[in-house]
């Protein structure tokens, strides 16, 4: 099926461009902020990120008065990316050079004695920088006093890992040096969701940090290679293992990670779906004893592949074959890697070109990390590939429910993903018909302007991940078929959620974000067009003078109907069947908001057709009219009873 996202980018080369201190252009930016004590680096994969916190570690060594830098991964294979680097030759004043006896991202287990043990000698002594993993951080902060992290520097890598939930060792350890040391605090990610609803940090210590943002349309626009990148869905029905070869196109560099061994696309035997794999794509001829990468010969012509398996858990194995994929310097040196809970985030092949996964993923915060494996600038592509091959629902199927409800998901999380890859405006309110916008602003008429920091700053960092609260909520995928009236969406579910996500809100301030929301939504899923000296914005099926733009206009725009024609055009009629039947099983409930807002159209809807709206209807939204209007009248009922 063709893709559901499809970006272009112009290709300026300005994000791998380098200034006389060797900086890219994020670099650059969060260099900029060297001096703050609690810094926040939102960036996407391959924007340099570890880089740039070595040349902020370097300064706060040299000339910050911090003593010494540790620096913890979520896993070891993470360490590499901070190996002894030489700066000088591109710039910048000093090198970053951590004694690789502690480097303690090696072989054996995180919690170990002598790593612990190294980390306790590493505060004694006059080393200056440390790398290990989230584990071994954790377990040595337990043994010694937090007076031993003043003056230290602390590098969080994916920092995503960290929860504000108490039951979360890494967040306690933050908040704990944040309120007993004087010691720094450089928070890294490269996703832009959270992956769970329980935020990374307590809204009192967020407000700490000085945050720094660079967005994917920055990063991927300023790439000198990659042009194009697509997010689609293949549906099978059966096994995954019969349907992989549709869309597994070996002539491309590919990442596939098969199904965790719980979900129901798993078969449950993860070594034979490897084999049942390689046996689809040709003849295994030999498997290289020192590298572990298994050589086929394809079916179809006898093309020489290459594989590398990180599904098998073996460790001597799999130790052969992570050393081998970090010293990959040539694009032929691999055709293929199928991996499981491994290659996601932190990893590095520039040369991929498909990421390509089997079953629904329930985090974005894993979908963005899977999607940043293929989006590396590399010479070999000037296109980029996501696609997830998940089930299709069927209505023989006792899992149908779980079904429906992950194609759904699916699709949103695609949405998400393109609100995320689209580049960004900023809205103000429009005071007048003289009132004209800067360039890369839209104003809008009516528009609240946000008017305290709490909200700048959420619309700022975490609008994305509202974006996503809001588009996966049950009630909204419920409404996916376009069971609910745009205003409704708008003005009564979406405020909802924003309330209960950020309680200590007042009502101008949720309204403040709901238009934001709404808004941005609307307008990145919308398609800009200029027409001489005007702008004109798609919206739904009508096209706007984006001057004349107005708050109760876009109110009434369902921003997420991107979502229904995708659903509508990417199943046949039969599967579109189950899934509306699958929903009207669990009818959505009417609400008093939602009655009050509908009950104007319900009027509007009979003075038009001189008749009341049809349960029966074909049309979603006059059934939907006729639901709320039985609703209405039991109410009413209800009433004259109780009198």
């Amino acid at each position: 099926m063709p893709d559901i996202v499809h970006v272009t980018y112009a290709q300026t080369g300005q994000s791998s461009k380098t200034n006389s201190l060797g900086m890219r252009e994020m670099q650059q930016k969060a260099y900029q902020v060297r001096d703050a004590q609690y810094i926040l680096l939102k960036a996407p994969p391959a924007s340099g990120k570890s880089r740039a916190l070595m040349f902020i570690a370097l300064d706060k060594l040299i000339n910050q008065g911090i003593k010494k830098v540790i620096v913890a991964v979520p896993e070891k294979s993470i360490g590499g990316s901070f190996a002894p680097t030489n700066l000088r030759s591109t710039g910048f004043y000093a090198d970053w050079l951590p004694n690789p006896a502690y480097n303690l991202c090696t072989p054996g287990g995180d919690t170990s004695r002598s790593k612990v043990q190294a980390f306790k000698s590493f505060l004694d002594n006059n080393e200056q920088i440390l790398i290990c993993t989230h584990a071994t951080l954790r377990f040595a902060y337990e043994e010694v006093d937090e007076s031993k992290f003043n003056d230290t520097l602390i590098a969080i890598d994916e920092f995503h890992h960290v929860s504000a939930d108490g039951d979360n060792r890494l967040g306690e350890l933050i908040r704990s040096i944040m309120q007993k040391t004087n010691a720094h605090i450089i928070a890294m990610t490269g996703s832009y969701f959270r992956g769970d609803s329980v935020p990374v940090l307590l809204p009192e210590d967020e407000a700490k940090f000085t945050k720094v943002t660079y967005n994917y349309y920055e990063q991927l626009n300023g790439y000198t290679y990659l042009k194009s990148l697509g997010i689609g869905y293949h549906f099978y029905q059966g096994k995954y293992t019969y349907a992989i070869n549709e869309i597994l196109d070996t002539d491309k560099k590919t990442i596939l990670h098969i199904p965790n061994v719980n979900s129901g696309e798993s078969t449950k035997d993860k070594h034979n779906e490897v084999d049942t794999i390689l046996d689809s794509i040709g003849e295994v001829t030999k498997v290289d004893t020192e590298t572990g990468i298994i050589f086929l010969n394809r079916h179809s012509d006898g093309k020489e592949i290459k594989v590398a398996d990180l599904v098998n858990d073996n460790p001597k194995d799999r130790d052969k074959i992570v050393s081998f994929l970090r010293t990959i310097q040539n694009v032929d040196d691999l055709d293929l890697i199928i991996a499981l809970g491994m290659a996601k985030e932190g990893f590095d092949w520039p040369y991929c070109e498909h990421a390509l996964t089997v079953g629904y993923r329930g985090s974005l915060t894993e979908i963005i990390q899977i999607i940043g494996r293929a989006t590396r600038d590399s010479s070999n592509k000037s296109h980029a590939q996501f696609t997830n091959l998940i089930a299709q629902p069927d209505a023989a199927d006792n899992e149908v429910k779980l079904a429906v409800n992950n194609m759904l998901k699916a699709i949103t999380a695609s949405l998400l993903m393109e609100q995320v890859l689209a580049p960004n405006f900023k809205f103000k309110a429009k005071l007048s018909d003289e009132d004209k916008a800067d360039a890369g602003e839209i104003k809008i008429k009516g528009f609240k302007t946000p008017s305290s920091k709490r909200v700048k700053d959420i619309i700022e960092s975490d609008l994305n991940d509202l974006k996503a609260t809001i588009l996966q909520d049950d009630i909204m995928l419920k409404a996916m078929p376009g069971n609910l009236d745009p205003e409704v969406i708008n003005k009564v579910l979406i405020p909802k959620i924003i309330q209960v996500k950020y309680p200590e809100l007042t009502e101008d301030e949720i309204e403040e974000i709901r238009q934001y929301v709404v808004v941005d939504s609307v307008v990145k899923n919308g398609e800009i067009k200029e027409v001489g000296d005007k702008r004109f914005i798609r919206m739904a099926d009508q096209f706007v003078n984006i001057d004349d733009l107005h708050i109760d206009l876009i109110d009434r725009i369902n921003p997420f109907q991107k979502a229904f024609e995708i659903l509508s055009k990417s199943v046949t009629t039969k599967v579109l069947k189950v899934i509306q039947e699958c929903i009207e099983a669990t009818r959505i409930v009417v609400t008093e908001e939602e009655a009050i807002m509908l009950w104007p159209k319900i009027k509007d809807f009979y003075a038009t057709f001189k008749k009341e709206p049809n349960l029966n209807s074909t049309d979603p939204l006059e059934r939907r009219m006729a639901e709320v209007l039985v609703y209405i009248k039991e109410q009413k009922r209800k009433q004259t009873n109780a009198v």
